[in-house]
């Protein structure tokens, strides 16, 4: 066989296709078959020549997805005209609110039937995006007096586990009731440590997210 000369061309097309029928049948209803019969020629070979199983798939379409999205996870962190408090709001109110969530929300499966995915989603929240954009925050906020807290590492781990984790119905299968009831908790959490940063605008993004996944589950 001969040697593929653009690997990088393959695994977008991949990425492409799997996204597609992820979105059109969901994850769990989508097989390797499926994939290879949408790929114009290539065989089942060409895939796992570049990924282990659906599930890296699936990670590899995520993490294309949210590239973006880290990337505005960064600019904000970096702005100079908010303070830490503001800066937090600005995160939360953007990061739920961007289109590529409805994607996520329509593609992924249960947490639950999932052990890797879901460790992969506890090891970026605790290695990547607590010390990376929440952490940094958080100290600015202490040195503007903005955010008050003598334990800044572990106040970011607390507010991502309990956004990312806790209220993400992928892993709990939360109704829309459930999620009212996680999300009120969670903002009287916050308010506990005088952040102030969540609304009913964000509550309302958050049920509409649930009502996403529990349709096309």
């Amino acid at each position: 066989m001969a040697r593929n000369k653009h690997p990088e061309e393959t695994i977008q097309l991949i990425l492409d296709v799997a996204f597609r029928l992820f979105m059109e049948k969901g994850y769990e209803h989508t097989s390797i078959q499926d994939i290879i019969d949408n790929l114009g020629g290539l065989s089942k070979g060409a895939i796992y020549h570049h990924f282990k199983s659906k599930e890296d798939i699936l990670m590899a379409v995520t993490d294309r997805m949210t590239a973006e999205s880290n990337q505005m996870l960064a600019d904000i962190r970096d702005r100079r005209d908010l303070n830490g408090r503001e800066k937090l709001k600005t995160i939360f109110r953007e990061s739920i609110s961007r289109p590529v969530q409805n994607d996520i929300f329509t593609v992924a499966p249960g947490f639950h039937d999932n052990p890797r995915l879901l460790f992969s989603l506890l090891h970026d929240t605790i290695d990547n995006a607590a010390p990376n954009y929440i952490q940094p925050i958080i100290r600015q906020g202490i040195a503007d007096g903005s955010i008050k807290t003598d334990y800044p590492e572990q106040l970011a781990e607390l507010i991502l586990l309990a956004a990312n984790v806790w209220m993400n119905p992928m892993i709990f299968d939360s109704s829309q009731e459930e999620s009212y009831r996680k999300f009120m908790v969670f903002q009287q959490m916050l308010q506990g440590f005088g952040l102030d940063i969540v609304d009913r605008e964000i509550l309302e993004r958050v049920q509409e997210l649930t009502s996403i996944y529990q349709k096309n589950k």
